[in-house]
């Protein structure tokens, strides 16, 4: 399975989701619950992490963690492996318990947090564990509201500030954004994600990218493709065909599909460009997209038997790596 992308610096705000593995629940009763919690506030104290919300589902559960010290791998690592150790030892069991790796999508602060918050708080609503989301105890929503103790390991303020500086109109105005949800259908935030894991706008994209810009990103990683500067279908072919001394209406038409150079840039396309099979399939010419893979398997096999091919094919790849 391709593994996600890791981008941690100081100060960088994240969505985390984590599952049960195959779907199963991660907690059991509300023991569970408030353990899981004080797993939180452990590593709150420990490692300086901001927790601007969070909620606890059957199986699976949301945060939205601010790294100052950009720290996310250590922080994850330890609540995750803390609570399988304790969930393991409690009930006997054995083997995994979340399923795969976490998935952090890293958030442009200032246009995303609140929205995804109330993405989060809304979540039993959605679910129909509860008809409004202050209902449901395992949350932070409650304490945003003033109806339960403010947690002095959640960071409200930053939230809260956005809706006045009085402590209670805050509340009311936070209240009213998030009621919203409820009364007429809203588009989720993470429907605007670039490359899987980012939610922000165009210039902090830019500043993500550049910095994960000189770095090698290792092909199993999904998001590597929408991450680092992708040649365009022309660029590629036109890169190829000279490679190989063809025309590119070679590479492109109908005609000639079983000529090496067509294979080298369909394998290429796939590999670099960042488009769907299908899209690349409509423009080599209307193949389906399930060929698109079988051809760039096939070629892999004979760069695998053919030592020239494949030294040529070396020396085009240097053109795309990033």
């Amino acid at each position: 399975m391709a593994r996600p992308l890791r981008i941690e610096y100081p100060g960088a705000l994240y969505h985390i989701t984590s599952r049960g593995n195959e779907r199963k629940d991660l907690f059991f009763d509300d023991g569970d619950r408030r353990k899981f919690l004080q797993i939180l506030q452990d590593y709150h104290d420990r490692y300086g992490i901001l927790i601007h919300s969070y909620i606890l589902m059957g199986n699976h559960y949301h945060l939205m963690l601010e790294t100052p010290k950009g720290n996310l791998l250590k922080v994850m690592h330890g609540i995750n492996g803390r609570y399988t150790g304790y969930l393991n030892r409690k009930y006997g069991r054995v083997g995994h318990l979340f399923q795969g790796r976490y998935r952090g999508i890293l958030v442009e602060k200032d246009a995303y947090l609140i929205p995804l918050s109330r993405y989060v708080h809304l979540n039993p609503v959605r679910a129909r564990m509860a008809e409004r989301p202050e209902e449901y105890g395992w949350s932070s929503y409650p304490g945003y509201l003033g109806k339960t103790k403010e947690e002095d390991w959640v960071e409200y303020s930053w939230i809260l500030s956005a809706f006045g500086p009085d402590r209670a109109k805050a509340r009311r105005g936070y209240r009213a954004y998030t009621e919203e949800g409820l009364h007429k259908k809203m588009e989720s935030p993470l429907q605007k994600l670039h490359g899987r894991i980012i939610l922000g706008g165009e210039e902090f994209i830019d500043q993500i990218k550049e910095r994960v810009r000189g770095k090698t990103l290792s092909h199993d990683i999904i998001e590597r493709r929408r991450l680092v500067d992708s040649p365009t279908l022309e660029e590629m072919v036109e890169i190829v065909a000279r490679a190989f001394g063809v025309q590119e209406e070679a590479i492109r038409g109908k005609r000639g599909q079983e000529n090496t150079a067509r294979k080298a840039a369909l394998y290429f396309a796939q590999r670099y460009t960042g488009e769907s099979n299908e899209a690349i399939g409509k423009w080599f010419g209307g193949i389906h997209y399930s060929a698109v893979s079988k051809a760039s398997a096939r070629f892999k096999q004979e760069m695998a038997s053919d030592p020239k091919l494949s030294k040529l094919v070396k020396a085009i790849d240097s053109h795309f790596k990033a």
